[in-house]
């Protein structure tokens, strides 16, 4: 019975013998297994170098926006003095200016309607989905032959129904999200516009194009509402014989009217342009040092892996 019994001393000595981790036999292993973790460890640096070295420089340009002055006030202001009145004599008043300007141009620039639009005006999709690389001495844009005949100007990638060998709106929205960048700063309400490309001439370009177009459509919806909401005034006018609705009336005309007159002599009509976007005389992207540092480092730990792992099954006891 006392065979049977554990010794307490050689208990307390090594009360967890098999939990334990025996560094040195752990760096022999590791020391015994050095040529295998340092072939690995150079066939992922190389591999990093090869892959760092094979992606195209990418070229980000920025512009610094602000809101422009909201040209409603007066609308705003008019449809809550008049508003009372107007809704006793059964009359509907148009609606008045919702929400910040600023905030729907920022959601215009990213839908997929502006988007489509903006690719299809601009004819820029074979340089948003078929850009390979970028000649920096000639400064042209060199497309991927698999995608997009340059000399005839036809696409001719290779893809499976229902897609076509043309991009659609969808692929072109998806693509032109993946490239563009807004944001807006809480404090200051300064919105950066950002493109990302190959090209830095086509990223400073269309930075200029997104900007000027959504002023345009924004400008383009207001006076047309505003044209609209004058029309409707005009015939509340002849349809009532009160004094005080015609006086309404006539202010909320004139409203409109300075409306559509701030809107044709304002070009940066919902953003003003602080600092506009210019040709970036530096890449952005890859950082092909953090890339390979990073490959080589992940590759010296699978080779350590390897090794624990061969020499562990190796010697683990057969059942």
């Amino acid at each position: 019975m006392s065979d049977l019994t554990p010794n307490n001393d050689q208990f307390l000595q090594n009360p967890y013998p098999d939990d334990e981790i025996d560094l040195k036999e752990l760096f022999m292993v590791l020391w015994g297994g050095k040529w295998l973790i340092s072939a690995v460890t150079g066939l992922a640096a190389a591999i990093s170098v090869v892959v760092a070295l094979s992606l195209p420089n990418i070229y980000t340009a920025t512009a610094l926006l602000a809101p422009a002055e909201s040209s409603g006030g007066g609308l705003s202001g008019l449809m809550k003095q008049y508003g009372g009145l107007a809704s006793l004599a059964g009359v509907s008043l148009p609606g008045g200016e919702e929400g910040s300007r600023a905030q729907l141009g920022m959601q215009l620039m990213k839908s997929r309607a502006f988007i489509g639009d903006f690719v299809e005006r601009r004819d820029i999709l074979p340089e948003l989905m078929a850009v390979e690389s970028w000649d920096a001495g000639s400064g042209d844009v060199v497309f991927d032959p698999e995608s997009y005949d340059a000399t005839s100007k036809t696409w001719v990638r290779d893809v499976e129904p229902p897609k076509a060998p043309a991009p659609s709106a969808q692929e072109a929205h998806k693509a032109f999200a993946e490239v563009l960048g807004v944001s807006e700063d809480k404090q200051t309400s300064y919105i950066t516009v950002s493109i990302d490309h190959q090209s830095p001439v086509i990223a400073a370009q269309w930075v200029n194009w997104l900007v000027e177009d959504v002023n345009a459509a924004v400008k383009a919806q207001d006076v047309s509402e505003a044209e609209k909401s004058i029309e409707y005034l005009k015939q509340q006018i002849a349809n009532t014989s009160l004094a005080d609705l015609q006086a309404m009336f006539f202010e909320l005309i004139q409203s409109q009217t300075e409306t559509v007159m701030l809107a044709e002599v304002r070009p940066e009509y919902v953003f003003k342009t602080i600092d506009p976007a210019v040709i970036p005389e530096e890449k952005s992207k890859p950082s092909r040092a953090l890339i390979c540092v990073l490959g080589t480092l992940l590759g010296g730990m699978l080779g350590v892996v390897i090794v624990l792992i061969r020499h562990y099954a190796r010697s683990e006891p057969e059942a």
